[in-house]
Formats: C-alpha cells, sequence, structure tokens
C-alpha cells in the first residue's frame, strides 16, 4: 500500500457532480421563455463574462408556471437549469441548437428557451 487506509476511498471511485463547462452560446442578454400549451415571456439572462457558467436572471411579467420566481442560471454537463429564489430547479434544459434550449420544468411541462 502506498501510506493510504485500506477503508479510504479512491479518487476513482468517488462520484463527481456534473462538472461546470462553458455553455454553447453567451447567455447574456434577452431570451424568450415558452411552454407547450401556455403563455411564453422575455427573460433576460446576466453573465459576469461570454464564457460564464453561472449567472442571473430576470423575467417579464406573464411568464408561464412559476417561472416568474426564475432568478439563478447555471451551466453544467447536464445542461441548463433554471433556478427559483429559493435555489430550487425550475428547469433543466439541453441545447437544441445554437440559440434554443428544451427541455422539462419541475413538474414536467415542456419548455424551451430561444433567441
Amino acid at each position: 500500500m502506498f501510506g493510504g487506509s485500506d477503508n479510504a476511498p479512491s479518487a476513482s471511485s468517488v462520484p463527481a457532480g456534473p462538472a461546470a463547462k462553458p455553455p454553447p452560446v453567451n447567455l447574456a442578454g434577452r431570451w424568450t421563455l415558452s411552454a407547450t400549451g401556455s403563455s411564453s415571456c422575455a427573460m433576460t439572462f446576466g453573465a459576469s463574462s461570454p464564457d460564464a457558467t453561472e449567472g442571473t436572471i430576470a423575467p417579464a411579467g406573464g411568464c408561464p408556471f412559476n417561472f416568474f420566481t426564475s432568478r439563478k442560471w447555471s451551466y453544467t454537463d447536464a445542461g441548463l437549469t433554471l433556478r427559483d429564489h429559493n435555489a430550487q430547479a425550475l428547469a433543466q434544459l439541453s441545447p437544441a441548437g445554437p440559440t434554443r434550449f428544451e427541455g422539462k420544468a419541475g413538474a414536467g411541462q415542456d419548455v424551451a428557451l430561444s433567441r
């Protein structure tokens, strides 16, 4: 053995969470959130740099479901996550083109984010 405990997990056996990586497009700016069978609304995404992996969201009025509570976004290998003012995930979206993300809201509704 190389001085480690027989009980200690090796680095390769410890599961890692999704790694932060820059999104495929600069998310800063105005986006439209839409939900199947419901309304749509504008959202302004803030980012500290073009390759930021997290930032703020300022939703406009009329957002479907509880997306009016959107305040933060983050991007990892798992995709784009929109979070509310309590850091609870509202939706998980995946890239669906150069200016579009698609996925599901927490309650299972189909949602899309596009420019």
